[in-house]
Parts: structure tokens; sequence; C-alpha cells
């Protein structure tokens, strides 16, 4: 009877630390079941607490959070699905995701991004699908967002407002499969066309191929931004415009007056230094003839001298 009496306080102690350990409790508000935790539709301003650390899916979707804190979601290292669509995040820190490295689902659409840091998505080497669309204040993407990224296969970015990309931000991406693009500005000048050259050799998937399309210029509006590569190539690598003509122009004629300049100093230096040249034998005739008359005059002295000598006078 002692044992049994004594075995269930530590049974229920045991339990106890186990389940700080795990993480056991749920939030509230939310319905927690087989390491799936559901708060969708909670209303939550703040991230829930109590998230069981055995998590593998995480649903924060249609709620109000305007962040995500990089600490307690570090904690879930066994977490692969990350269900943020429809809150207010503003931005996506380098650290957010520093802990949850085998996520392998990220949506982060219809939020209120206005910014991605660079290295927001470099610890994701496992992540295969990954959706920032619906966020129309989100204007642009650093180079690097994708660097790490090397198993991502689908990827949304409809209906933000993007205007261009980088190439060079999807240069590892070698297994993407489906790219979304449509519902964006997209600015279609001569930036924009390594992006376009990459769209048609890599051969993704568009599935919205006829909704994605340049807004500017004039002459590409309404063209599919996947088939602008080869007018791109042409109007920016051999068709002149106006500008280009007003820069040959400027160039021109900067050439012109440094030519100018340059023989007209060339001239003046020739000129002064056939000056210097002809004083100086100038100066030497002079010196020459002087040197003559000084040689006769010694001569002739000396000849004067010898007929004194030759002839002594009578006295």
């Amino acid at each position: 009877m002692s044992l049994a009496s004594g075995a269930g306080p530590r049974w229920l102690l045991f339990s106890f630390g186990m389940g700080l350990v795990s993480g056991s409790k749920c939030p509230d508000n939310c319905q927690c079941q087989a390491q799936e935790v559901i708060c969708t539709g909670r209303q939550l301003t703040e991230y829930p607490r109590n998230v069981p650390l055995d998590t593998r899916r995480l649903y924060l979707n249609n709620n109000k959070l305007a962040d995500l804190p990089a600490m307690p979601l570090g904690l879930l290292s066994d977490l692969v699905y990350l269900d943020c669509q429809n809150n207010r995040i503003r931005e996506v820190m380098d650290y957010t995701f520093i802990g949850v490295f085998k996520l392998i689902y990220l949506d982060l659409s219809s939020n209120n991004l206005t910014s991605i840091s660079p290295f927001s998505f470099s610890v994701l080497s496992n992540l295969v699908q990954l959706s920032i669309a619906n966020n129309p204040r989100l204007l642009s993407l650093h180079k690097y967002t994708f660097a790490n990224t090397s198993s991502l296969r689908h990827l949304d970015l409809r209906n933000t407002g993007l205007q261009t990309l980088d190439y060079e931000a999807f240069h590892h991406l070698a297994v993407l499969q489906t790219l979304h693009l449509s519902g964006n500005p997209w600015k279609c000048n001569c930036s924009f066309l390594d992006f376009a050259i990459y769209l048609i050799v890599s051969h993704l998937d568009h599935p919205d191929d006829q909704n994605a399309t340049c807004v500017k210029p004039t002459e590409l509006q309404g063209w599919p931004i996947s088939q602008v590569g080869n007018p791109l190539r042409y109007m920016c690598l051999t068709h002149l415009d106006r500008r280009d003509y007003i820069f040959l122009l400027l160039i021109g004629f900067c050439i012109f007056a440094a030519g100018t300049v340059a023989a007209w100093l060339t001239g003046v230096c020739a000129v002064l230094y056939q000056n210097a040249r002809r004083k100086s034998s100038e100066d030497e005739a002079d010196d020459e003839a002087g040197h003559k008359v000084e040689v006769g005059r010694r001569i002739f002295q000396t000849s004067v001298t010898s007929s004194h000598t030759a002839f002594p006078h009578l006295i």
C-alpha cells in the first residue's frame, strides 16, 4: 500500500516534468492533436504561448499577428509546416526562422509585408514550398533572399508590388519547378532583361503565365513577361533610341573637343620648341662669329707685334 501510494506522486511528478520538457500544453483557444496545433481564426494579436515543443504543423492563419517572434518559434525544432497567411505581419528579419531548419512549407501570403531581410530564409535549406503572395506593399526582393533555399520547388509571388526581379536571386534554385508571378506591376525595361531570359531558358512551369504581364514600357504593355526576352534583347542590345543618339552626340562632341584641345596644345608646344631651337642656333652663330673676330684680332695683333720686332727703329 505504501509502495503504491509512494509510486503515485513520483509518477505524477515524472509526467509533469516530461510535460515541461516536451511542452505538452496546448495554447489557449487553440486545438492540439498529434503534433498539430491549430489556432486558425482566433483573433490572436500575439504569438500563442505554450505551443508544444514537438509540434510539427502549426496553423496561425486568419489572425491579427503583427510579427513572428524568433525566440519561441525557434524552439520548435521539429516544425515542418507553418501557415501564417492572412495576418498583419509587416517584415521578416534575418533571425526569424533561425531555429526551424526542418521547415518544408511556409505560407506568408496575405499579410502587410513591406520588407524581407536578405538572409531571412537562409537557414531553410529544406524548404520546398514558399508563398509570399498578396503582399502589395512588398516592392522588392534582395538578390540573396533565396540564397540557401536549394530545395525550393514551388514559389508564389502573385499580387505583390514587385516591379522587377534580379536574376541572381534565382541562381541557386536548381530544382525550382513552379513559379507564380501574376498580378504584379512588372516594369519590363533593360534591367528586367536578364530575368526575362532566365524565364525562357529555365523551362519553369508558369500556371498564371497569361496574367503575368508587363505594365511598362508602353510598347510592351500587356505582353506576358515570359515572352519579352527577345523584344527586350533587341531594344536593349541592338536598338538605339533618342537617348542613345543624344548620348553618342555628347560623346562625339567631347571627343572632338578633347582632340581639338590636344592638337592646339601640341601646336603650341611645337612652336615654342622651334622658337627655342632657333634662338639657340642664333646664339651659337653669334658666339661662333664673335670667336672668329677675336681670333682674327689676336692674329692681327700678333702680326703687328712681329713686324715691330723685325724692323727696329734707327737712332
